[in-house]
């Protein structure tokens, strides 16, 4: 058995991020992924991923997003690849709405540059919106996209020349934890590695990896659309902002045309399709089309022409959709990384340094991650029986 300072298991967004951070500090890592690299099985895929400064889902997130825009920049220095692309976010809905109340209140508190528009004044300054006039959005010129399955690559790529050892498609298939928070061992279908830690950062599988998050980590099916705009220019990233939109239909996120044909959007909680990993439904039907177009044709009109794609990942969503970020309960040499509920890539690279902060030295970080522990109040409840 091969020894190491830390195993990450799980090579998407955030462990890809936590190996380039643990191999840039010297340390002794592998990285266990059960699939590809990348790959169109977990979370990660689909192109691109929004990221937005004016958090409305809580303020606290905000300092956390000003570290991974810094990191973002660092991994596509030490890369030479273009990552983070930024062309403005509208966050809107109704005015007395928790959408557009709580992105005012993380823009103001943060002092953030912003603008507060209604619909209508949307609709003028961006023409391929088509909001209720009297809807109320918060701008955000820092808004944007990070190429999400290029990052996964670039940080691999950036964590092997570092002198990570990453393995694909190498099924974890249970890990033991050493008596007195003293090392792991892990054992794959293609062998057993110890480590004196171990981070756990497996997405929609990770209550099969740590039972504690049993009922806490519930994968959710989810379904995004890539639909040939009628007027190509007007879904530009230079004259398409990301938006996230609160309407009556529900909340719907979107992005401009980039690298494949098609405006690219979605449906949070999507048709409300929940259950195990390892079942949760890939295909897409034509409900799932129909959901996505209608929402479309109202709301973005021009952006309605042909349907380019339709593809199924899924979110890893805890009772109050915020992350886990944490220690083990039991074995403190194990990390718990990041049940994100569908809005958790935006953070990957400064997740990937916090799980570094976690799994080496004292186990502490710098970042204020109080809110993501696994003992909050929201999460107590949704303890298994047996934890």
């Amino acid at each position: 058995m091969a020894g190491y300072d830390v195993i990450v298991v799980g090579l998407g967004g955030m462990g890809s991020a936590a190996a380039w951070q643990l191999a840039r500090r010297g340390q002794r890592m592998l990285g266990l992924e059960r699939f590809d690299i990348p790959h169109a099985m977990g979370s990660s895929h689909g192109i691109t991923r929004i990221i937005r400064l004016p958090y409305y889902e809580d303020p606290a997130y905000v300092p956390l997003l000003r570290r991974a825009y810094a990191l973002w920049r660092e991994a596509e220095a030490a890369t030479g690849e273009r990552l983070l692309v930024l062309t403005g976010s509208v966050d809107a809905g109704p005015e007395d709405g928790e959408l557009f109340q709580g992105a005012l209140a993380s823009a103001r508190q943060h002092d953030l540059p912003h603008e507060v528009l209604t619909g209508a004044e949307v609709n003028a300054r961006f023409p391929a919106y088509r909001l209720p006039a009297a809807s109320r959005a918060v701008y955000q010129p820092e808004g944007g996209f990070i190429a999400s399955e290029r990052a996964i690559v670039a940080h691999c790529r950036a964590a092997q020349a570092a002198g990570a050892v990453l393995r694909a498609r190498e099924q974890v298939l249970g890990w033991e934890a050493g008596p007195g928070g003293e090392g792991v061992t892990v054992t794959t279908d293609k062998g057993r590695y110890e480590a004196a830690r171990l981070v756990l950062a497996a997405g929609g599988w990770m209550a099969d990896l740590a039972p504690v998050l049993a009922g806490r980590a519930v994968p959710e099916r989810q379904v995004l659309a890539w639909l040939q705009p009628r007027r190509p220019e007007l879904f530009a990233p230079e004259r398409f902002p990301v938006f996230n939109l609160t309407v009556e239909e529900g909340r719907y996120y979107g992005l401009p045309v980039y690298e494949v044909p098609g405006f690219k959007f979605g449906r949070y909680h999507h048709r409300g399709e929940s259950g195990p990993a390892e079942t949760i439904r890939r295909e897409v039907d034509a409900e799932d089309e129909r959901l996505l177009r209608a929402f479309g044709e109202r709301y973005f009109p021009e952006g309605c022409g042909e349907t380019m794609a339709l593809r199924a990942c899924f979110f890893t969503n805890t009772p109050d959709e915020h992350f886990v970020l944490d220690h083990h309960p039991d074995h403190p040499q194990v990390v718990l990384a990041s049940p994100c509920s569908g809005h958790g890539y935006k953070f990957c690279s400064v997740i990937g340094e916090i799980l570094a902060d976690l799994a080496t030295g004292d186990g502490t970080t710098r970042h204020g991650i109080g809110f993501l522990r696994l003992d909050r109040p929201a999460l107590r409840g949704a303890a298994p029986a047996a934890a």
